[in-house]
């Protein structure tokens, strides 16, 4: 458990005008005097905004030389304005390293609009005004609260109707005005109006959000105290909230800037809310928002509108110390002050962590050096909240001098390192290489002669001049030696641009790191997708990037693959033949056994792709697995789009069998689908999908069946719609892919004729069934393949099976009962009907001999009659008993073919 302690960090001795500062800190705590303080992102400054009872602004400030701040200029507005500052606002203190040349721009706001921007100077004169100008547009506008996020002012200023209007609480606009620090000016834009016909609010940046909250300090109506709202400039969209509900109530679109309108539907509901009284709130800097409430609860509003409940103080404190509250959050770490104690509370479980019993009365605030320590201001000093295990060796060595380490004497050492690790790889002895061997043996003069060539040129770079120096025998270096720099150029340029990155990264903000993240994460995937073949390292490298930046890895594989989705349900790409064979291959080295879960080119499982709990996940992926987890993550509806290109890149780019020459078996031999090298892309793209949902998504997995194309797929395919009686959609499956070949037409119609005989879901189609009945099918074929599924009476699969054996007066045999699930000949008498009428027409094989104009020829011998004839004749006959009569099992089944 970690334990924390108060460091003093000054008792305002290195400030200047200590002394008045110290008298003004300790008035603060008198009722009759009323002052805010605010403390620069540095730490360095301390403005206070004298309420009362006389009206200004007295800055104090730090200087790293003593002798700086007697002679320059201080930033203190007297009370002789007579006009009350509202806020003082810093603007680019993101941007500024805060050196002792400069600190970020201010802005001083008052409360009839004027705005002054100040700038502080150590070494030139200190505070100095760069310019005025006026926020509001109307003359008779008053500003209330002001704040600055990012790159734009945003304030709500009271704008008074005309003197014979009478006045109401709904007075009040958000107003907001871009902004952009230059040298030595700062250039405003025009004002926008975010909100109006709003209440009276106090605005508060937290990052990229805005959160406008009642204003505490007065009474607001009932109703409007009870919601919270946060503008998202980037969404441009306003999301309501109330500090009793932990969802948000409602997230609209910003164009709507009518707060009536924005609230109108939810009057009713704020009504009926008793929302706890809000006490304080402070921004988190990371889009959040602390909420200290009247029952004792610190809350943290995030910035999807989601309420959580952090922490509750013990019994009643806030009624005991009164109104004075501080809280501040310090990434995982939240800090309230309440009277003179402080708590520090673990923001992800709400565990009080420790409490402090303070001298006097703190305010919190957040030094941009430090954001994750506490620093507090009371009126004997600065302290700051610091980890005895963590920070205990950060202050020891406070003190001692950074040494300098040069780029290139580390890559100079990563070349050492890197030979060691590949001669040790080929090396037949047992001892440890180490990089002091490689370079005072003089074994091997590779690395000692790339450690000389990557020195030359970080020293002086690699100039059109230097190479012509170095290709020339006299030019100091051997002519192989400039060759060899010279034909590593690429390679040096590209190691140099890696290291300026890493320095790049180390220096830069969280937003540029972002950025610069995408970026190498998009040309390190578009590399290693172009390269001709990926080994071991490489692949679980790619593994490694998809892991740790999955979205930026999504979006470097769209740019890397070219990919386009054009919104009516195709998608194409345009990258080259080398990066989808790259795809496409199915590495040797992904262990193909921990990643498929088939044997044999068959399912270890009757239901769906299912994964076995018991297999552990493999090490890495291939491409190919990689892509569709990343698909099913981001864009779960583009991955049967996704298998369907991949296959058409496979068959058109001659990277595997195409479908038409892939041979396929229904009885689970090693077909097309056995090997597991060669095994289908859709029955890898199954796998994915049945590892990152257990559960399985059916939808998902008979799209990408249907889209597999191979017989066996589609016949997965119609079991699981069948399991799930989407008839509808079984018949339309069947119908588009019984085109393909008579021998695929032949098992879809079997398998729906054994379907039918079990229930009469499919009576509605059987029309469209029966027209998918194969040519080469006779009426004993089906006679056959109907009694030879037709459901036993002692075992009945449907509860309203007609039972033989146990036949009641109602309903005698043959004839079954109205409700029955039994099939009766009447269903089957269009289907044999169709196939007599095809068996006895005249075939057309022996036309020209029938057609013969001069001998005919002899009369045929008498035969018997035909029953297939009779029986047809027997059912045109009969109408009666085309819905009642049922078929029945006989003992012996009727032979293959029509006896003669």
């Amino acid at each position: 458990m970690s334990e924390f302690w108060l460091d003093e960090l000054s008792n305002f001795g290195d400030y200047t005008n200590n002394q008045e500062l110290t008298d003004i800190l300790a008035l603060s705590n008198d009722p009759n005097s009323v002052s805010d303080v605010r403390v620069s992102p540095d730490g360095r400054h301390i403005h206070i905004i004298l309420r009362k009872p006389k009206v200004g602004l007295v800055t104090f400030d730090k200087y790293e030389s003593p002798q700086s701040g007697q002679t320059h200029k201080k930033l203190e507005l007297s009370s002789t304005r007579t006009l009350p500052v509202v806020d003082v606002c810093y603007l680019d203190h993101h941007n500024n390293n805060n050196s002792s040349g400069g600190t970020a721009a201010v802005a001083v706001v008052y409360e009839n609009g004027k705005a002054e921007f100040w700038s502080f100077h150590e070494r030139k004169a200190g505070w100095r005004l760069l310019q005025t100008a006026d926020l509001c547009n109307g003359p008779r506008a008053r500003v209330v609260s002001v704040c600055a996020c990012s790159s734009f002012i945003i304030w709500c200023e009271e704008r008074p109707p005309p003197e014979s209007s009478t006045r109401n609480q709904l007075e009040f606009c958000v107003c907001r005005r871009d902004f952009e620090v230059e040298d030595g000016s700062v250039s405003l834009g025009g004002v926008k109006i975010t909100l109006h016909n709003s209440p009276k609010f106090t605005v508060m940046s937290s990052g990229d959000y805005v959160h406008l909250v009642p204003y505490m300090k007065g009474k607001p109506l009932r109703c409007i105290s009870k919601f919270l709202l946060t503008w998202s400039p980037h969404h441009d969209s306003f999301t309501v909230s109330a500090a009793c509900k932990d969802t948000p109530i409602k997230k609209v679109s910003a164009k709507e800037s009518d707060f009536k309108k924005l609230i109108t539907d939810c009057l009713g509901y704020f009504f009926a809310l008793e929302p706890p009284e809000l006490c304080n709130a402070s921004p988190t800097g990371c889009g959040g928002l602390l909420l200290l409430l009247s029952t004792g609860w610190l809350c943290l509003l995030q910035k999807d509108g989601t309420l959580r409940h952090v922490y509750k103080l013990p019994g009643n404190s806030l009624a005991k110390h009164g109104t004075h509250t501080s809280l501040c959050m310090y990434q995982n770490i939240l800090a309230l002050v309440v009277g003179q104690t402080l708590h520090l509370i673990e923001s992800s479980c709400g565990k009080e962590l420790q409490t402090f019993l303070l001298k006097a009365k703190g305010m919190l605030f957040v030094n941009q050096a430090r954001r994750q320590t506490p620093f507090l201001l009371s009126d004997t000093g600065l302290f700051m909240v610091l980890d005895k295990k963590t920070d205990a060796s950060n202050c020891s060595s406070k003190m001692k001098p950074v040494e300098t380490v040069h780029p290139e004497a580390l890559l100079v050492e990563a070349v050492f390192e890197e030979a060691c690790k590949y001669y040790q790889q080929r090396s037949l002895s047992s001892t440890q290489l180490t990089v002091d061997a490689l370079k005072q043996g003089g074994r091997f003069q590779a690395p000692i002669s790339l450690a000389f060539i990557l020195r030359c040129y970080l020293s002086t770079g690699l100039r059109k001049k230097d190479a012509e120096l170095l290709l020339n025998p006299g030019g100091g270096l051997m002519a192989g030696q400039g060759k060899l720099m010279v034909s590593l150029e690429g390679e040096l340029r590209i190691l140099v641009s890696l290291e300026e990155l890493k320095g790049s990264l180390v220096r830069a903000g969280p937003k540029e790191v972002e950025v610069m993240c995408e970026n190498l994460v998009e040309k390190e995937v578009v590399r290693l997708l172009s390269s001709s073949e990926l080994d071991k390292d490489a692949l679980l490298y790619l593994n490694s990037i998809f892991s740790i930046f999955p979205r930026q890895a999504w979006r470097a594989a769209q740019a890397a693959l070219q990919l386009h989705y054009n919104g009516e349900g195709s998608l194409s790409s345009r990258a080259p033949p080398d990066v989808w064979k790259t795809v496409l291959s199915f590495t040797t080295t992904s262990s193909p056994a921990a990643v498929l879960l088939f044997t044999n080119g068959q399912q270890k499982h009757n239901h769906g792709f299912r994964n076995d709990r018991s297999r552990k996940p493999p090490a890495f992926l291939p491409v190919f697995e990689l892509l569709c987890r990343s698909v099913l993550h981001f864009q779960p509806t583009w991955l049967p789009k996704f298998l369907e290109l991949a296959q058409q890149q496979q068959g058109s780019a001659g990277l595997g069998l195409s479908l038409a020459s892939s041979s396929w078996s229904f009885s689970g031999g090693r077909g097309g689908e056995g090997g597991e090298n060669n095994m289908p892309l859709y029955r890898r793209a199954l796998c994915v999908l049945s590892s990152v949902n257990p559960a399985g998504d059916q939808d998902l997995e008979v799209e990408l069946l249907l889209v597999g194309g191979r017989p066996n797929a589609i016949l997965q395919a119609l079991r699981i719609l069948m399991r799930k009686q989407q008839w509808e959609r079984v018949t339309q499956v069947a119908q588009r892919f019984c085109k393909q070949s008579p021998l695929l037409n032949k098992e879809i119609f079997t398998t729906l004729l054994c379907e039918v005989t079990h229930h009469r879901d499919l009576d509605p189609y059987l029309d469209l069934l029966w027209a998918l009945c194969p040519e080469d099918f006779t009426v004993t074929t089906i006679l056959n393949l109907v009694l030879k599924n037709l459901p036993s009476p002692h075992t009945p699969s449907h509860p309203a099976t007609f039972f033989m054996s146990h036949a009641t007066p109602s309903s005698p045999s043959p004839f079954a009962d109205p409700d029955s699930s039994q099939l009766t000949i009447g269903l089957l008498k269009p289907l044999l009907r169709k196939v007599l009428q095809r068996e006895t027409k005249p075939s057309q094989r022996y036309v020209d001999i029938l057609q013969s104009p001069l001998y005919p020829p002899p009369a045929l011998p008498r035969q018997p009659t035909d029953p297939s004839a009779d029986s047809a004749a027997f059912l045109a006959e009969t109408p009666e008993l085309q819905s009642s009569t049922t078929v029945q099992r006989p003992g012996v089944a009727l032979p293959a073919d029509p006896l003669t």
